[in-house]
């Protein structure tokens, strides 16, 4: 009995020994596919540099550093340049991150910290609906429903009270209040950058450790007390990754923002009047181009590249500043 017990327990050892044996054919085969798939978004990421680059290098040529300083975009003359366009897409995407980093952080600590337990998954449900819908219902939503009422009851409101005042009566004055413009895109960006943001802040969030939060509360602090000093501090990595992603996105939108922005290509220092994108320019004027336009929007597209490109570094600096914090 003793020996027959031996044998089974050598045999089941054996067998277990050699499921475990590692199969180095697979293994090797397991490597060659992953390799190949990170080299593959390495070389796709490098043809589309280069073929913008490629593209828009004439216009490059033809203007030089005056491309990215000029507001002039003349298709009958020839003259094209990037000023008025990059500015738009900056102050539209830096408007949306001011509007809705604060909501969306402040959805993220109600469905952590505040919301009762039955509201919490209906809640968080119908935040992440909103990054389902089309960014052209956006757009539609903005222009027709969105613009009339914030022309209505802001644009001219606000464009009488501070008429004439030095700084304020520059910032938020509409010349013409139809509605549309840099501060609407920025909202309507906004709108379409929070369930992004609310949606990876509130799995940051869960996953704080619950005994961090008791051992704050047992020590008497407030829920303002532990979201700022516990809750934020852990999290504050993946916070900056989600307000990065965001970003990300707000500069690259283009349907939304072709329908509310204006499409006007002047330079004002009003939020309020028409203004132009990369994106919005890009897709107005794609289709009908040709010749020295063509390859200047190629060469926006290129400047547009670069510009996510910065925001991503950005985004790594000020990761790794936290983490050494």
């Amino acid at each position: 009995m003793p020996a027959l017990t031996e044998s089974i327990a050598l045999g089941r050892t054996r067998t277990a020994t050699a499921r475990k044996a590692p199969s180095r054919s697979l293994d090797t085969l397991f490597r060659t596919c992953s390799y190949g798939a990170a080299l593959l978004v390495l070389l796709v990421l490098a043809g589309i540099l280069g073929s913008i680059l490629y593209g828009g290098w004439p216009a490059f040529r033809e203007f030089g550093f005056s491309f990215l300083t000029s507001s002039a975009w003349n298709v009958g003359t020839e003259q094209y340049g990037a000023l008025v366009a990059v500015i738009g897409t900056v102050a539209s995407a830096f408007l949306a991150l001011l509007i809705g980093v604060p909501v969306s952080l402040g959805i993220a600590v109600y469905l952590t910290q505040l919301c009762p337990g039955w509201a919490r998954k209906p809640v968080a449900m119908t935040i992440e609906l909103l990054a389902a819908v089309p960014s052209i219902i956006y757009g539609m939503w903005g222009l027709f429903v969105f613009a009339p009422l914030f022309a209505r009851y802001v644009q001219i409101p606000v464009s009488n009270l501070v008429e004439g005042m030095p700084i304020v009566g520059t910032l938020f004055y509409a010349r013409v209040p139809s509605g549309v413009g840099v501060f609407t895109a920025g909202i309507i960006l906004a709108i379409m950058i929070v369930p992004f943001i609310a949606s990876i802040a509130r799995d940051m969030l869960d996953q704080i450790p619950t005994v961090l939060r008791e051992s704050a509360y047992g020590i008497g602090c407030t829920t303002w007390e532990v979201v700022r000093h516990v809750l934020v501090p852990q999290a504050a990595v993946s916070i900056i990754g989600a307000i990065m992603l965001g970003l990300g996105r707000a500069l690259g939108e283009t349907m939304a923002v072709t329908f509310v922005v204006g499409n006007a290509n002047r330079l004002s220092a009003s939020i309020f009047d028409p203004s132009s994108t990369i994106a919005s320019r890009i897709a107005n004027e794609f289709n009908e181009a040709d010749g020295l336009q063509l390859n200047a929007l190629m060469a926006l597209g290129c400047i547009l590249f670069v510009i996510t490109f910065v925001v991503l570094i950005i985004a790594r600096l000020l990761t790794r500043r936290v983490k050494a914090a």
